[in-house]
């Protein structure tokens, strides 16, 4: 009988060991799944490698894809330079775009800039220190030849002439709509909340963050406008191309870097992706 019991003794003790031990190794695992998933965060990309501009596309206008007339974007000492030296005396309506080549939905992107120079000659009056960030744009590939601006939400950057205030971060649509303060807008730009101008070849950081259809501008680290919910206007036929189907919500597009008539240089371009 004693002999039993010793055994049944043994027995016992031997199975609250294991379930101890497998109750210890599951909170173990679960402790380090959670402090996995915790750690995890996105983390800023370098999307422009300061030597050449591989991972992008040239798109200017009366000009095919990936033609870099007149060497309008140039890298050099580091820096991505958009130039119109070898324009000539008219500017011609010869705005371009240089697209990132990735489709992307829900990110943050950040850009360094600086506004030098002089305008091109022949240039539109508006073009004097204007620029912008292009987003949600169509694919360079469904460019026109002589489409000028892709459809596609803009960060409008403009440049102070050393008096008078010209604030960036404006919202401006090209074949869209957005939702701003609960109202689809019916003007082509929405001006900044928080007016901010920088005069001179001063650095400039804009930074746009887009997630589930809310964007966000800032410039050097401050809050400056808030929209949502962007849809494509039926009415712009090359809009109307990218919808899917009678659906009109804009899901996803690409980045893009504007050249609107003014030189400006592009030091850091980083990407992070939610």
């Amino acid at each position: 009988m004693k002999l039993k019991i010793k055994i049944c003794a043994i027995v016992v003790a031997t199975l609250c060991m294991v379930s101890c031990g497998e109750k210890k190794s599951a909170s173990t695992s679960t402790s380090v799944k959670n402090e996995t998933l915790e750690t995890i965060q996105p983390e800023w990309v370098s999307i422009f490698n300061g030597k050449d501009l591989a991972g992008w596309t040239i798109k200017i206008n009366g000009y095919p894809l990936g033609e870099n007339f007149g060497n309008t974007l140039r890298v050099e000492d580091s820096i991505l330079k958009i130039r119109y030296d070898d324009y000539g005396p008219e500017f011609n309506d010869r705005f371009g775009t240089v697209y990132f080549n990735k489709e992307l939905s829900d990110y943050r992107l950040k850009v360094e800039y600086r506004f030098v120079g002089e305008t091109a000659p022949g240039a539109p009056t508006w073009g004097y220190r204007d620029s912008g960030i292009q987003f949600y744009g169509q694919p360079p590939s469904t460019q026109k030849l002589d489409q000028a601006f892709p459809v596609c939400l803009e960060y409008n950057f403009h440049g102070g002439n050393g008096t008078e205030d010209r604030p960036l971060g404006a919202a401006c649509t090209n074949g869209m709509f957005i939702q701003y303060k609960g109202e689809k807008n019916s003007t082509t730009c929405i001006p900044a909340e928080v007016a901010r101008t920088f005069h001179g070849d001063q650095w400039v950081t804009a930074e746009i963050d887009v997630k589930d259809g809310k964007i966000t501008h800032y410039v050097n680290g401050e809050e400056i406008l808030s929209y949502n919910d962007p849809t494509y206007n039926p009415e712009n036929e090359t809009a109307k191309m990218l919808m899917d189907g009678e659906d009109n919500k804009v899901k996803g597009g690409y980045v893009s870097l504007q050249s609107n008539s003014h030189p400006i240089d592009f030091r850091k371009i980083e990407l992070l992706e939610y």
